[in-house]
């Protein structure tokens, strides 16, 4: 018997996805300013609940140890650093969110997986594209296309219907603000509708063990649009980063309910779709003639993935009353911090020179381990003294000028040598276990005896 159905206002906070009777200028619940969205909802079921609909209904608890989780329950994609990534391959069953910018190659790298994967029978449903667009793309990318599906809708109920009747090994999403409930009468896109698209995939996903890959599009403020519990229902968020014009992108891990969160991927696009790097440190360390000045190689360690790559500085005198600052792929306020520990503890006047930074390939670095490298630049450059190409840097700079250890100092080293660097600067305060052949170790304490030892 069908009960009354009302429509109700309500208010959706987009940055935790709290609801609210009433607009505030403030979410009480996150502390942040105009974040609350308004979206019309029904309340009230059109029918009853019937007893045998029930979720779980004829289950029973079982004992944990009865629960077999065997290896092969992981599904491969044939794509190694995606594979890696996911810690091993997909999840039977799991729900995995990839998010990133417009245009940084999201749709390339989901229309990749069954294209280089034809054992897996994939249903690819497509909702911001027709299915000749989605050709077009595959014919450009190359790989076999026999086994790939492409379902061109947006209804959800729709998907879920062809994909039972299919039963697909994966089923792809492109992308999850573009599909709509009936259930939820709100415009697609809305936080309503994105929430229960995604509890209805998450209940599929469950049910039949075919896991459901999704695609999702990013705010402004680098959120993946939407309300904030979309990102707890999935169980793998994955970040696409990188800059739309340079040649490079970053998958990196944000959770992983299966895996390690400390994993990321590097891709390289190119005419034909996005290109696996499986050693990054290759392509981002120098690229031009030796005996330059202002260029130093930093030793990162991004999860547990260790890579080298080139920071470039250009000391110059100010132009302007007031010196300029500027990083491109470093947090700028970290930049001024270290130039003041250069005057102050140091005693290096560059209160009147402009100094402009960049991070070559254009990634985007945060790790403290990258000062040192830094300020070898700005210092390089400032006396015009070129640093030996074969000399790398992994350190953390205080504010009294010590120079602090980093984390897994041995795989930074190792990575070092294998890329035949000779010698690396660390702290001295750095204890390490074993010290790789044919690289030298120089530990120094502080920045004072970082420039006696390199600019001798």
């Amino acid at each position: 018997m069908a009960s009354s159905v009302k429509q109700k206002t309500v208010w959706y906070c987009t940055n935790c996805g709290n609801e609210f009777p009433q607009w505030m200028g403030k979410c009480p619940s996150c502390g942040e300013w105009n974040t609350l969205t308004e979206h019309k909802t029904v309340t009230g079921s059109r029918h009853q609940v019937r007893r045998d609909s029930v979720p779980g209904e004829g289950k029973r608890p079982r004992r944990l140890a009865e629960i077999d989780s065997t290896s092969d329950a992981r599904i491969s994609l044939c794509n190694g650093e995606v594979d890696r990534i996911l810690g091993g391959g997909i999840v039977e069953g799991s729900l995995v969110l990839i998010g990133g910018e417009p245009g940084i190659g999201k749709s390339t790298l989901s229309l990749q997986i069954p294209l280089g994967c034809p054992s897996l029978k994939t249903l690819y449903v497509t909702g911001e594209e027709s299915a000749r667009q989605v050709k077009m793309r595959a014919d450009r990318l190359g790989g076999d296309c026999s086994n790939c599906h492409i379902f061109s809708e947006t209804l959800i109920e729709n998907v879920i219907v062809q994909a039972r009747e299919m039963m697909p090994d994966l089923m792809i999403v492109d992308s999850v603000q573009t599909m709509f409930t009936q259930t939820a009468e709100s415009t697609p896109g809305s936080v309503t509708q994105i929430r229960e698209v995604a509890a209805i995939l998450l209940r599929f996903a469950k049910e039949t063990g075919i896991p459901v890959i999704l695609i999702g599009h990013i705010t402004k403020e680098g959120y993946i649009a939407g309300p904030k519990v979309l990102e707890h229902i999935v169980d793998v968020v994955l970040q696409f980063e990188g800059d739309d014009r340079g040649a490079y992108r970053v998958l990196r891990s944000i959770k992983n309910r299966f895996g390690s969160t400390s994993e990321l991927a590097v891709f390289e696009m190119t005419g034909n779709g996005l290109r696996q790097v499986s050693n990054p440190s290759e392509m981002l360390i120098p690229m031009h003639e030796a005996g330059l000045s202002g260029t130093a190689v930093a030793a990162m360690l991004d999860g547990t993935r260790p890579f080298l790559f080139e920071v470039q500085a250009l000391v110059s005198s100010a132009v302007y009353a007031t010196a300029q600052r500027s990083a491109t792929g470093f947090d700028v306020r970290r930049l001024n911090m270290l130039l003041a520990v250069l005057e102050r503890r140091a005693g290096f006047k560059l209160a009147q020179k402009d100094v402009f930074l960049n991070i070559a390939g254009g990634l985007k670095v945060s790790e403290p381990a990258c000062d040192l490298a830094v300020i070898s630049s700005v210092l390089s450059s400032n006396f015009d003294f070129p640093i030996p190409a074969v000399t790398c840097f992994a350190g953390e700079i205080g504010l009294s000028g010590e120079i602090r250890p980093v984390p897994q100092l041995d795989r930074r080293i190792s990575e070092a040598a294998r890329l035949g660097f000779s010698r690396i600067f660390v702290s001295s305060f750095s204890s390490m276990d074993l010290t790789p052949s044919g690289i030298e170790v120089v530990k120094v304490a502080d920045v004072p005896q970082l420039v006696r030892t390199l600019f001798k």
